[in-house]
């Protein structure tokens, strides 16, 4: 019984401390007019940079969007992918160890 209790106050603990994190992402934004627009991205023009930020049906919108509109976009951050690469001096060691032990003449 006391386990049972403990992993189920363990799990909520792990579930809501995930919650917080995904609510600490810094919010960015970018101002300009759009120049293109669709279910999928949004593309602001900021100085002479075009910026081109996604969509998806948890994009909030208010009002109709249209090219030359001037939009605020807020925005967030967010890994889609990442890849662990290993340091160059591991690189070397794991070379070192790998190659074979000369074997004793007879």
């Amino acid at each position: 019984m006391k386990t049972t209790t403990f992993s189920l106050m363990a799990a909520a603990s792990l579930a809501l401390s995930s919650v917080s994190f995904a609510a600490d992402a810094k919010d960015y934004q970018v101002t300009g007019p759009v120049l293109d627009v669709s279910d999928s991205m949004i593309a602001v023009q900021k100085g002479k940079d075009r910026w081109e930020l996604a969509r998806d049906s948890n994009t909030k919108t208010s009002g109709d969007i249209k090219k030359g509109d001037k939009v605020t976009v807020h925005y967030t951050m967010t890994a889609t992918n990442i890849e662990a690469k290993a340091e160059k001096g591991a690189k070397k060691e794991a070379k070192k160890d790998a190659s074979p032990a000369a074997s004793p003449k007879k």
